[in-house]
């Protein structure tokens, strides 16, 4: 074993052992402050556990525990994995660290999807519908970016970004199109869901988005030594024997179908997948059998911190994770725009 790659494993047990300590945070922390001891005795109880004792615990305490904080959680460490390894996946499939899972319209055609369930009703009559709309949105987007792309059945990467700004910029004209024509109600649940939030998650949610985003998961792990392979270039990839087209559209279409996922359930949370994939880029390297778990447990951690910081800032105020991460994202952004403007003088 290289000694890179037993560092990166500490690494990766270091996330592990971090997002687990910022998820039991995340549970015990807000409005209603729950010791551990007793926010441990309700999870064991409800797992037919009594470790810590049924009578160590508060009614109060175990619906919110239980019911509230800890789909909310579950859902953040789900959302923060998927982007931060679709992320990941995009900054070496397209060689770019400002590369993220947005670029190739997978958010504008999430909110067309959610703008049109809300419109025609649907969202106010099942639960279900806006994140179903808000999937076949991203997934029709996609399909459209790599159809206009396709050339003699090779998808140039510049000309996949391009598609993909163009196809955003018209699923945008839509969405603000439909939005003119909507009463007031309607819109307010339409901006309340496009900022990007994990209040009032349930369990539903946290089923709605388990399947999806592990089998994703799972799935671009697995292909890390491939894409390690595709960052190298075409003609690398191919003297080895890899059949380069199915091995780039099978990963984008996995992190799309992820983002696409974890859009549905918390709506637009921006930066995750930009900045938590450069700063494991910086800290472990190139190697995606270690950056992609890293980006993934750190998108998680953060995206549970940024949730938390947002319920505890400035109570009974919450403040949505969007907003908090668009405040810590924005800074590093413009700073890895800056330092990438000098390196091409």
């Amino acid at each position: 074993m290289t000694a890179a790659k037993k560092n990166g494993k500490f690494v990766l047990l270091g996330l592990l052992g971090f997002l687990l300590i910022v998820s039991c945070m995340s549970l015990t922390c807000g409005q209603i402050n729950i010791p551990i001891k007793n926010t441990l005795a309700v999870i064991t109880h409800q797992m037919g556990l009594s470790v810590f004792g049924d009578n160590s615990f508060t009614q109060e305490q175990e619906a919110v525990i239980w019911f509230i904080r800890m789909p909310r959680m579950l859902v953040g460490v789900l959302v923060g994995a998927a982007l931060g390894i679709s992320g990941a996946v995009m900054q070496g499939l397209f060689s770019n660290p400002l590369a993220d899972p947005g670029i190739i319209g997978v958010s504008a055609g999430a909110s067309m999807g959610a703008v049109i369930a809300i419109a025609l009703g649907l969202a106010a009559q099942n639960v279900f519908m806006m994140p179903l709309f808000a999937l076949c949105g991203s997934l029709l987007a996609v399909i459209l970016i790599v159809f206009l792309s396709m050339n003699n059945g090779k998808i140039p990467v510049m000309t996949l970004l391009l598609s993909g700004v163009a196809v955003g910029m018209l699923l945008g004209a839509i969405t603000s199109g439909i939005l003119t024509i909507m009463d007031e109600q309607k819109l307010q649940n339409y901006l309340f869901w496009i900022v990007g939030g994990l209040d009032y998650r349930r369990w539903e949610h946290v089923y709605m988005a388990i399947g999806p985003i592990t089998m994703g998961i799972v799935i671009m792990m697995l292909m890390s030594r491939h894409l390690n392979v595709l960052v190298l270039g075409d003609i690398e990839a191919k003297t080895v024997g890899m059949a380069v087209m199915p091995f780039r559209m099978g990963l984008l279409f996995v992190a799309a179908m992820v983002t696409a996922t974890s859009v549905c359930v918390s709506g637009n949370i921006g930066f995750v997948g930009l900045i938590i994939p450069h700063m494991m880029r910086l800290l472990l390297g190139p190697d995606h059998r270690i950056l992609l778990p890293a980006s993934a447990l750190a998108g998680a951690a953060f995206l549970v911190i940024c949730d938390s910081l947002g319920r505890i800032i400035a109570p009974p105020t919450e403040i949505r994770v969007g907003i908090m991460t668009a405040l810590v994202g924005t800074p590093y952004f413009l700073y890895l725009l800056k330092k990438m403007q000098k390196r091409s003088y």
